[in-house]
């Protein structure tokens, strides 16, 4: 039985190699649970797929150096201009939720960092929006927060094959991670995540 693929977002994110410079950049690959449905205890990057207020007026208010006909031009084969600003939202929304990586500004100003007690109230408000009692666009709203969606960088474009029973068809973006936070898997989605270097993880495939 063919299964349509459902929209999704994937983030790449890359950070400068903190003990070795000279060897460019690492990625931030998570582990998945082994009781997930889709490609369980494998590693991949931080994404998800599309809820419909991804791609409503409120969130796209909220982005920053980006509207629904740019995000349309650029996604070739996507539904509409909504879905198209929707996948920017949810590839931002998503990462956040699952490694407390939030790619927003605050009254205009650069991404925020925050750690010690700001990381701790922000780990609960992921525990909020992951059980739906909270929206990810009140949650912007509450705090005051613009999307950093002029920071993700569109890279690719991949569908899962036809003989999958759950398939997705994904936008994968590229972004350097926001300085001053710290990856922290979910502990539900996610058991687990690294910083690695694309070397590396190709090395590690073929072992």
């Amino acid at each position: 039985m063919f299964v349509k693929p459902k929209e999704a977002a994937t983030v790449i994110l890359l950070r400068n190699c903190e003990e070795s410079p000279r060897e460019g950049f690492e990625v931030l690959m998570v582990l998945r649970s082994k009781k997930s449905k889709f490609v369980p205890s494998s590693y991949v990057f931080p994404g998800g797929a599309l809820h419909d207020m991804d791609c409503s007026p409120e969130a796209a208010e909220r982005c920053l150096g980006l509207d629904p006909s740019l995000a349309f031009a650029a996604l070739r084969g996507i539904d509409s201009p909504d879905m198209a600003m929707g996948t920017w939202v949810a590839g931002i929304r998503e990462t956040f939720e699952e490694v407390g990586l939030l790619m927003a500004c605050r009254d205009g100003d650069g991404l925020l960092a925050f750690s010690g007690e700001d990381a701790v109230r922000y780990d609960r408000i992921r525990v909020l929006l992951q059980s739906g009692r909270l929206t990810f666009n009140e949650f912007l709203q509450n705090e005051r927060l613009t999307l950093a969606t002029n920071r993700l960088y569109y890279y690719s474009h991949w569908i899962t094959p036809w003989f999958l029973p759950i398939r997705y068809d994904v936008r994968f973006f590229v972004a350097e991670a926001p300085a001053g936070q710290e990856a922290r898997h979910d502990g539900i989605e996610l058991t687990g995540h690294l910083w690695i270097t694309p070397q590396e993880a190709i090395d590690r495939y073929h072992e």
